[in-house]
């Protein structure tokens, strides 16, 4: 493995720890700042609408410099906004500082998807992307437990400082291990916006927005359902935490090793797991090993579909894919937010703790819809468009020797004309 993709999963450590801590922390922070627990996830909607403007915007930016230098600013920017949240005396600020933290988010998943892909060889490709992607799920293991055990114990804002002391320890990381990566040749706005003109990419970016908002819908409030519900007390909500983190692990191992074999079975086969197990869990959720279960299950059924779902986008924007990754990353974020939005709404209007989980079985089996309706199209149209310069291939994309596949991507080397493979 290139010591590089250890670099990234540092970075994403510290990224997934502040993104998914202040789930296990909404009840002390509320409790601080006198708001209600719905009030007080706005946090993670904030967070997420914060990663859905800053993915596209700071990558737009990012394509006049290096893709390493690109990746030690937005570290800084995420330092910075969980110094701001660590300090934050009001509920505003607080807000303010969660989504300065959040820009950074989209674009360095985004970028590193690229610069993971590019790391390796062809058919390592989606597993690359899972190597930097553990990071984030290792952050629900150890960083998002212990943090809400520290914030439990000597107070929140104390879990926000350590977390800004991550994000120093992944910018340094990076300043040692990325390699010098030159800025991208022939990069323009216009030609990575023709990437969205393909259904196809807007389609994976759809499930994933719904897929992935159907595990934030559940999760965002998992402390008050785990506490109030299941009878569980405070502090067992860091060990419930342990196995979401888990399953997120587990699930992500699997996604990037079968992305790059069964894409698609395998979205098929996550989601409607996931379907299943969010409608189970509103009845699980008052028994607590049912309740452990369905938490190490939606962990592991939701991350099991990130590898495949970034590798669609990669494939099929694969003459434009950088803008595509992390816009993509940012549909994850805002299926946070909208689950987050919508759980929050379901609670305030007295349906209890548990019926996020019937939103959330909404979501992902509007995604499985979508996944099949993809799938549908591409049988249909074998032949497939570049969206980014108009050539077809016989073969669906994504499949090995098709436009698209890891194994047949090509791009003119502006230098000297020769043909090398697309730096993704």
């Amino acid at each position: 493995m290139p010591l590089a993709l250890l670099a990234l999963a540092v970075g994403a450590f510290g990224i997934g720890t502040t993104e998914f801590v202040v789930m296990g922390l909404l009840p002390e922070i509320a409790g601080d700042y006198g708001v209600s627990i719905p009030t007080a996830g706005l946090l993670v909607t904030g967070y997420a609408l914060g990663v859905v403007v800053g993915a596209p915007l700071l990558t737009v930016l990012g394509n006049k410099v290096s893709r390493k230098r690109m990746l030690m600013l937005l570290m800084g920017l995420f330092v910075a906004g969980n110094i701001l949240s660590a300090i934050a005396p009001n509920f505003g600020l607080m807000v303010t500082g969660r989504v300065i933290a959040s820009l950074a988010h989209g674009s360095f998943f985004g970028i590193g998807s690229v610069v993971a892909a590019d790391l390796v060889a062809p058919d390592k490709k989606a597993g690359a992307i899972a190597t930097m992607f553990t990071g984030l799920t290792v952050a629900n293991i150890v960083g998002v437990p212990l943090g809400t055990l520290i914030g439990q114990a000597v107070g929140w804002r104390t879990t926000f400082a350590i977390v800004a002391a991550l994000g120093v320890v992944g910018l340094l990381g990076i300043a040692r291990l990325v390699p010098a990566m030159p800025r991208p040749e022939g990069t323009r706005l216009r030609r990575e916006l023709k990437a969205f003109r393909n259904p196809q990419v807007l389609l994976a970016m759809a499930m994933t927005v719904l897929g992935f908002g159907g595990v934030f819908a559940a999760i965002t409030y998992i402390a008050p359902m785990m506490t109030e519900v299941a009878g569980y007390s405070d502090g067992a909500v860091t060990w419930l935490l342990v196995l979401f983190g888990t399953g997120m692990f587990l699930g992500n191992l699997l996604g990037g090793r079968f992305a790059d074999r069964a894409l698609m079975p395998l979205l098929y086969a996550a989601l409607s797991g996931l379907v299943v197990v969010l409608a189970l869990f509103t009845v699980a959720a008052h028994d607590k090993v049912l309740a452990a279960i369905a938490i190490f299950l939606v962990g592991a059924l939701g991350f099991a579909t990130v590898p495949p779902l970034q590798k669609r986008v990669l494939d099929q924007a694969h003459g434009a894919p950088t803008l595509a990754s992390a816009v993509n990353i940012g549909a994850f974020n805002l299926g946070n937010a909208l689950a987050a939005w919508l759980g929050g709404l379901v609670i305030a209007a007295g349906l209890g703790y548990t019926a996020p989980n019937w939103v959330g079985a909404v979501l992902a089996g509007a995604a499985l819809g979508l996944a099949l309706w993809s799938a549908a199209l591409e049988r249909r149209a074998p032949a497939s468009t570049d969206a980014t310069d108009g050539s077809s291939a016989s073969l669906a994309p994504g499949a090995p020797g098709a436009p698209g596949s890891s194994a047949a991507s090509a791009a003119e080397d502006t230098s000297g004309g020769a043909r090398v493979p697309v730096r993704h």
